[in-house]
């Protein structure tokens, strides 16, 4: 994988005192702290607003995390496409989820070290249920799911329960639904809930 900001020592440092210090001023908490395990697929929910991505990178320089996220295609294009690239952004196309699964999965056998963020609501706006993408990841590269969250009530984020995949689905995400209950998303009118769709049963 390509170097990122979170790979320069120094930068890493700054930005994190510099998240620290913007989280501070607005009033957010982080909570919870970085799982023990090597690689892990962070879950990135509720995901309602532009403003959930800001803060949610806050709490990960807060956190001194190196990360990398799934993205849709036309982000990634000029003049913003190399900045996100350099965030750890990795542009994905909607039209190929299968493709987007095994590339993800080939990239955690290449490293030693990986958090792959994930917003499994593929959208601001709500639908009906969370797409599947990010379970399907995690269980091929069989590492855990660490359900992240931002909280716009409670003003926190970070870290929530790890989850290993059972190939379940369903009772793993009545788990993942009952941790995701509470927590509240900028435009709560606009969140997905955290459902299957029934062809996926």
């Amino acid at each position: 994988m390509r170097y990122t900001i979170f790979d320069i020592p120094i930068l890493r440092n700054v930005l994190q005192l510099l998240a620290i210090i913007v989280l501070r001023i607005f009033g957010w908490r982080r909570a919870g702290r970085v799982p023990d395990a090597p690689k892990f697929v962070m879950i990135a929910a509720p995901h309602t607003s532009n403003w959930d991505f800001p803060v949610g990178l806050a709490i990960i320089l807060a956190f001194k995390a190196k990360m990398y996220w799934l993205g849709k295609e036309p982000i990634f294009r000029w003049p913003f496409g190399t900045f996100f690239k350099w965030l750890g952004g990795i542009p994905v196309s909607r039209s190929k989820s299968g493709d987007v699964v095994a590339q993800s999965v080939q990239a955690f056998n290449e490293q030693v070290r990986m958090m792959m963020v994930v917003a499994p609501e593929g959208t601001r706006k709500k639908a009906n249920h969370w797409k599947t993408g990010f379970y399907y990841i995690a269980m091929g590269a069989n590492v855990p799911l660490v359900m992240g969250f931002v909280d716009y009530v409670r003003k926190e984020g970070g870290f929530g329960p790890t989850l290993m995949p059972t190939g379940d689905i369903e009772a793993d995400m009545e788990k993942i639904r009952a941790f995701y209950y509470n927590i509240t998303a900028k435009n709560p009118d606009k969140s997905t809930p955290a459902m299957i769709s029934p062809q996926n049963r």
